[in-house]
Order: structure tokens, then sequence, then C-alpha cells
């Protein structure tokens, strides 16, 4: 295992946050890594974290990058473009030499590497390995990890990436430094989405001068939090994996103290006890049946029925006389209703002009005013010298009268 770093070995820091182990791991055994599209993750423990850079080496900024990580003792891993390393191989030996990881991140960065043909997919992959180890110079090949641009994965590059035996990184958690935010806000969200795992790889880019501005104050902020970074290499034939088990590659893996976490998943029970009933016979079933227990017991078939039933079949009712008497019905129940009730309908409506008649009747009686339907013309003189009204038309009061009796009802 690599020696480790702390704040005592940063002279002139007391502040740096250090680099509390490094872990060696075979690409081989896990492929495929980081919870942002996988299943599992690095062997972690809580509150550790991996550094991981992407795109460079681009000198403004990438080595003001190393500059703050050596301040802090803290290592990295860089995921480093195969045209930038062709175009700035120093700054691909500076990574180098300040002991972090050189890793490759394809020859030119293609945007869509999910939606190119494969052939071009698996040039990309081996052309920025090629370019990075002549940028070394020193006849090593870059540590066997590469990340997709964008994360753009298929199963096709997965696939061809394990051949090659290489281990595909996505992360655990980004902070979004590529897109146009402030430094504040990368510093916001990587402490946010940290505090939400818990532990995991932290994707960020050593191009973005806002990357710059904000790695010091992450840094600073985790040593606060209690959290440490944790160094990450690959296994080589005189360099052995760091020993790990399969739960540890998980981000929460089960705790030992819940139950669940110790039973198998399909529980293996082992049976003890008489052997099976034999099955019964429809007959035992039927209890209407008075011959099912002898029948039962002549062809030697579970268990006979006994005579008497739980629930009888008849239902002895008390005698007669200690019933209730019940109260002899009043004549008023026997009473004819109103006849009006029981006539037809239009005998209904007659008798209801009927009443609204002796209504008028007495009302027009009470009233000094003639009513203007009784009489419609000037009165003339008979031949005993009095006058008489004309009557009113019999058949248009008829029809109003109807009318008024049946609003009235």
């Amino acid at each position: 295992m690599a020696a480790q770093a702390s704040a005592a070995d940063c002279p002139g820091h007391p502040d740096a946050i250090g680099t509390s182990r490094t872990i060696v791991v075979d690409p081989r055994a896990y492929p495929i890594i980081g919870t942002m599209q996988y299943g599992k993750t690095l062997p972690l423990r809580d509150r550790e974290v991996v550094l991981t850079f992407d795109d460079g080496p681009l000198p403004k900024y990438s080595n003001l990058i190393l500059n703050i990580l050596a301040a802090h003792c803290a290592k990295a891993t860089f995921f480093l473009v195969g045209s930038q390393a062709r175009a700035n191989p120093e700054g691909v030996r500076k990574v180098r030499d300040a002991g972090h990881t050189v890793a490759t991140h394809s020859q030119n960065h293609p945007a869509g590497m999910d939606r190119m043909p494969f052939d071009r997919s698996k040039q990309e992959i081996e052309q920025g390995i090629a370019s990075v180890t002549a940028a070394l110079g020193d006849g090593t090949a870059p540590a066997p990890f590469l990340r997709i641009p964008g994360l753009r994965r298929t199963d096709e590059i997965e696939a061809f990436a394990a051949s090659k035996g290489l281990q595909l990184w996505s992360a655990d958690f980004p902070a979004d430094d590529w897109r146009d935010v402030s430094a504040n806000r990368v510093y916001e969200l990587a402490m946010q989405r940290l505090e939400r795992k818990g532990k995991g790889i932290l994707l960020l880019h050593d191009i973005q001068p806002r990357t710059v501005t904000a790695l010091p104050r992450i840094l600073h902020e985790m040593k606060v939090r209690g959290y440490r970074i944790v160094h990450v290499v690959p296994a080589t034939p005189d360099r052995p994996a760091t020993p790990t088990e399969p739960q540890q590659w998980l981000l929460h893996p089960p705790s030992e103290v819940v139950a669940v976490s110790r039973w198998p998943k399909i529980p293996t029970f082992v049976f003890a006890g008489p052997p099976a009933l034999p099955v019964p016979a429809l007959s035992d079933l039927d209890w209407r049946n008075p011959d099912a227990p002898e029948r039962a017991q002549r062809r030697g078939r579970a268990v006979p029925l006994p005579r008497a039933t739980l629930w009888p079949r008849q239902i002895t009712l008390p005698p007669s006389g200690t019933l209730a008497a019940l109260p002899v019905p009043a004549a008023s129940i026997f009473r004819i209703p109103d006849p009006a009730m029981l006539a037809s309908p239009v005998r209904r409506i007659d008798m209801a002009n009927a009443r609204a008649t002796e209504v008028s009747a007495k009302l027009a009686g009470k009233s000094r005013r003639p009513r203007a339907s009784a009489v419609q013309a000037a009165p003339k003189p008979d031949g005993a010298g009095t006058t008489v009204p004309k009557p009113a038309d019999s058949r248009k009061n008829g029809r109003s009268m109807r009318v008024a009796g049946l609003k009235k009802r």
C-alpha cells in the first residue's frame, strides 16, 4: 500500500486535508464503477472521497489545480484527453511527477460517443491511450482507468473496455463545474451532494476557472466536516489489490446490525415432522350425509366425522303460548279515507275547480268592487225598468276557473 499523507506531512499548511490512504484496485475484478450509472463504486469507507478531474491538461488552469492539490497534499485521478496530451506533453508529466494517477478520457472528447459507430468509439479510446502514453515519454502506460466523455456509455463500449482490461469510471456525484455557473455554486453543489451521498467519487474538471476558484474552499470544508481524501491506483504484478469484500463496493452496504442483511435472500428451510396426511375424500367433507362416517371407515381414509354436527339442521321453535300477542288493530285503521282521494284524476280536477268557485264567490260577496270579468258591457234596462248586467262568457270563465283550481292545487 502506498504511503499515507496527512496535514502533518504538509509543512507550512496546517489546514491541509492530506490523503488518508491509498487503495489498489484490480480493473478486471470490477470493470465498471460509479453509482451515477452503475450499482457499484469504489470500496470506500464512510466520509471518504476520491477526487477526479477531466479534460486536461490545459496549462493555464491545470497547473493551478496541481498547485492547490500540492498545498493540501491531496492526491487525485486525472482523466486526460489524448489531443490535449499531444499538445501539452509536459502537463501530462507534471501530473505523473506530482504523484497523481494518470488515466484517459478518449482522444478528441466527442460529445456523443453513444451515437457514434462502434468502430469510431473504439478508435477514440485506443488513440487516447496511445497519445497519453507517448506524452509520458518513459515507456510506461497510463493507468487502465477510462472515463467516457459525457458519461455516454454503451453496452459495446463497456464490453470492449472490459476486454482490454480497462476499468470504466463513472462518478458518484458531480459539481456541475462544466456548466456556466459561479464558483460559489460549484462549491455548494459539491458539498450538498457529498453530504447526501456520504462518500464517493467527485467529478470535477481541471480546465475550468470556476473549478480553480472553488477547489480550495471545497477541500477546506471537507476537512472541517470530517471527510478524508483517498487515492486510487491500479494493481500490478508487484502491487496486489487491496483486499476487499463484495459488499464494500456498494455505496451503502447493508449493516451487520440489520437482521435482514444476515438472512439469505432465498431461505432454505428444512421441514421436519410426521409424514403428510392422506387427502380426504369428498364424502368426508359432506357433513349433511349421515352415512359419511361409516363410508369413511369402510374406505379407511382420514378421520371419521362425528354424528352430531356443530349446527342442527332444524331450529326448534318455542311453544306457541310463549309468543307475545299482538295488539288488536284500532277501528281507525279501517276507516275509509276521503272520497276525494279515491276519485280519478279528472274527478279530482273537477272537485278542485268547484272548491275554487266557492272560494271565489265568497270573496266576490265580500268585495264592493265588481269583477271586470263578471260585467264586460254597460248595463241595459229590461222591461221592468231594471238593469241586467251582461253575463260573463261562461266558457271563458270556466277555463279561467279551471286554471285557477289547478294552480291552487
